[in-house]
């Protein structure tokens, strides 16, 4: 049985139903909405990924050889969807002064944009890792095994990542601190 199942996952997509294709998008449309959501932090934007993403796979289901890694493939065209809108976005940034005004007066509304912003300065493979890691929960095989890199390359960008996040929050906190004592004093 199990020789049978192998040759089967081999076949890849390519004698998969629409049926069977969307009955396997749907059974992952909550890790793909959580993924969506943590890159572009809009839910519009996130179901409308959603949306493109089901479109690519449609069309490039032919591409995928082992179904096995239906799930790992489908991910990684989501987070390419949604790099393309981030970089669209860059393009198209407001400036301080108006996040401060969208933001209001609740301070952690502000911090939160702060370590949006310190996410977004991230290399994008750095960013990629720290995403799945802390807002999907996966682990570092599991992250490994989607990006098709060694453990060891994971955890190095993981450790970059949030060594760069420190250092980058610390000056911003370091910033603020020096401000508030020039303002006091």
């Amino acid at each position: 049985m199990q020789e049978n199942e192998d040759s089967t996952h081999v076949q890849g997509l390519k004698n998969w139903s629409q049926e069977t294709l969307l009955a396997r998008i749907q059974s992952e449309k909550d890790k793909m909405y959580g993924i969506a959501f943590a890159y572009l932090r809009n839910e519009d934007d996130a179901l409308e990924a959603i949306q493109e993403t089901v479109c690519r796979v449609w069309s490039k289901r032919k591409s995928l050889k082992d179904s096995r890694y239906f799930t790992t493939w489908m991910i990684r065209i989501l987070i390419n969807v949604c790099m393309d809108e981030r970089k669209k976005r860059k393009r198209e940034m407001p400036s301080d002064s108006a996040l401060k005004d969208i933001a209001g007066p609740g301070q952690e509304s502000i911090e939160r944009l702060g370590i949006e912003e310190q996410l977004a300065k991230l290399l994008p493979h750095y960013k990629m890792v720290i995403v799945l890691k802390y807002y999907r929960d996966m682990t570092i095989t599991q992250i490994a095994e989607m990006m098709e890199k060694p453990d060891g390359t994971i955890r190095t960008w993981l450790h970059k990542a949030l060594k760069q996040l420190r250092a980058e929050i610390g000056e911003r906190e370091g910033g603020i601190r020096h401000e508030r004592l020039a303002e006091e004093g």
